[in-house]
């Protein structure tokens, strides 16, 4: 593959041989970019009129090239991406790697977000789908996998085939067109070198107990039940991404909030003195070098700390990407809320670390 252009022209003139158009919809799909997917204001109807989904598009390398898995859909009749879904009180990020298990039965690891679809149903409501791209996950998963919720096997009569192809055969294979645009996404990040990478998750915190409500010490003011649900919600989150290594500032806080994740992987956390906001104010460069360390790192990581040092985190991240990536990280006070978590998807190149993509993710609560 020489090029991203080359790639996305391949997959566009493949020729269309589906037998006959999709029966799951009754529009032409709208292709929605990674960002435009989370702006409400692209709905045509009431957000209750919304249908949430999401999947991904499972790659893996052989000697011949990239390969994507399809499934097939027997009450469809057509083939597509595996995806489905959102459940009440699930992430987007957990319903992919829920659906993409369910339907083929590969767990899977995330990595960057791809372009979207939005199309209407036949019976008026409007359908969001959002994508992925994913790799099936490997022993070194074990884990984030240990932290997932049990997911029920492949129905037959949901699934009945599943097949790894070549991208010119899957381009001809998908019933829906539309379905290509993320397929043309995923082959540019491949002829740049940015389909395989590892996530460093950003998070902050959960809401705290107020400090006029406080009498200890600061670096001991806890979480509050809302914080440690916002901790809860974290974990299918950071599961999603194949997190490895649990970084956190040594403030109660910021430890609780990641300590339902590190319980649930069996990961021992690695608490810094460097991530609090009373060294981050006397050194922002020590946090600087911690950020740079996991960009740099092969495996996913989830760094816990405060409002005040995200500005020097968001930084670091910026100087290691494209302007386009750059301008969708959070610029403004205060950055992430109380339990939001910033993804970014970082691939190693011959020019040091690269964050291709970044996405933000709020609780689901």
């Amino acid at each position: 593959m020489t090029g991203g252009s080359d790639a996305a022209r391949t997959v566009l003139a493949t020729p269309y041989s589906s037998p006959k158009p999709s029966k799951a919809t009754s529009r032409r799909p709208a292709v929605l970019t990674p960002v435009e997917m989370t702006q409400h204001g692209t709905l045509p109807r009431p957000r209750s009129r919304l249908i949430e989904a999401a999947g991904a598009l499972v790659w893996r390398e052989r000697r011949h090239g990239l390969q994507v898995l399809l499934v097939h859909r027997p009450r469809y009749d057509d083939w597509s991406w595996p995806k489905g879904k959102v459940d009440p009180g699930e992430s987007r990020a957990t319903t992919a790697v829920r659906e993409v298990q369910e339907e083929t039965g590969h767990a899977v690891v995330l990595g960057q977000p791809l372009p979207g679809l939005q199309y209407l149903m036949p019976d008026g409501r409007v359908k969001r789908v959002h994508y992925w791209a994913a790799r099936t996950a490997d022993d070194a998963d074990g884990p984030a996998l240990r932290a997932r919720h049990p997911v029920a096997p492949v129905d037959p009569h949901e699934i009945d085939r599943t097949e790894w192809l070549g991208v010119e055969e899957a381009a001809r294979r998908l019933t829906r067109t539309a379905d290509r645009q993320p397929l043309v996404a995923l082959l540019d990040a491949y002829a740049h070198h940015r389909l395989a990478t590892h996530a460093v998750v950003v998070a902050r915190h959960g809401s705290a107990v107020a400090r006029a409500q406080w009498a200890g010490k600061e670096h001991a003011r806890p979480i509050t039940p809302m914080g440690w649900a916002q901790a809860a919600a974290l974990v299918p989150v950071l599961a999603a991404y194949g997190v490895h290594d649990v970084v956190t500032s040594r403030w109660s806080r910021c430890a609780q909030t990641v300590a339902p994740y590190a319980q649930a992987s069996g990961i021992a956390p690695r608490p810094r003195g460097r991530l609090t906001e009373a060294q981050h104010e006397k050194s922002p460069a020590r946090v600087a070098a911690t950020v740079r360390e996991l960009l740099e790192a092969e495996q996913s990581s989830v760094l816990c700390t405060h409002r005040p040092v995200l500005p020097t985190v968001l930084d670091v991240l910026a100087e290691h990407t494209r302007r386009t990536v750059a301008d969708a990280l959070p610029h403004k006070d205060p950055y992430l809320d109380p339990g939001e978590a910033l993804v970014a998807h970082v691939a190693l190149t011959g020019k040091g670390p690269r964050v291709a993509a970044a996405e933000t993710i709020a609780p689901a609560l």
